[in-house]
């Protein structure tokens, strides 16, 4: 049997390590979501949203973006959309604006704990598939390490921390300055492999149908 095209809706570099590291190679195309809008529009239609509700909002949001293009150019396979952020004392936070903005936040982290979510969505774009379109979240407690503001000025100063949601990374120069995580590490890198799985299974798709070594 052949391997099930698979389409990551995803410009981390991160998420499509994950998956070459697990045996597939997904064909990468980068939405055009505007995340802060598409935030502010459901939030305007549904009231305040929560943390998770967030990440699986902008995930489908970017699947749907892509999966709409890929289906003018008769793309069939199936199309994973995902979008991490931080919970931490009651708020959202994504990616930090500046080098100030991501110091401040590891000043208010360090020594305690968030929530990283990650929204998944998938598509199913297969001539011959169920046409589902389904999601899901998966939540990783995160402990921070105490750092010292010399610490946090020369992490920052890696540009690191502007690269990702919560201002560190667990697979990167941040990896010491996590002393723990409770859940899926896949996920606090971003996408969670088992989730992944689950959601293909509800559409009968093996998980071992996207790798390319079977």
């Amino acid at each position: 049997m052949t391997t099930v095209p698979f389409c990551l809706a995803s410009a981390s570099p991160a998420r499509l390590t994950t998956f070459r590291h697990a045996g597939v190679e997904p064909h990468v195309v980068v939405s055009g979501v505007d995340e802060d809008a598409a935030v502010a529009d459901a939030t305007e239609r549904l009231g305040e949203l929560g943390s998770d509700d967030i990440a699986l909002l902008l995930a489908r949001a970017k699947c749907e973006d892509v999966a709409a293009r890929l289906e003018e150019e008769e793309w069939d396979g199936l199309v994973l959309g995902c979008d991490s952020v931080l919970e931490f004392d009651g708020r959202t936070y994504g990616k930090p604006v500046d080098a100030a903005h991501a110091a401040s936040r590891w000043q208010g982290m360090r020594g305690r704990s968030g929530v990283l979510h990650t929204g998944h969505w998938v598509i199913d774009l297969r001539d011959e598939g169920t046409g589902a379109t389904l999601g899901a979240v998966c939540s990783t407690t995160v402990h921070f390490a105490d750092l010292s503001d010399e610490e946090i000025e020369a992490y920052v100063a890696t540009g690191e921390p502007l690269k990702a949601a919560g201002a560190f990374t667990i697979d990167g120069i941040g990896g010491p300055y996590v002393t723990g995580i409770e859940g899926d590490h896949h996920n606090v890198v971003g996408v969670s492999l088992p989730l992944v799985r689950e959601l293909l299974s509800e559409i009968d798709v093996p998980w071992h149908h996207l790798r390319q070594d079977r």
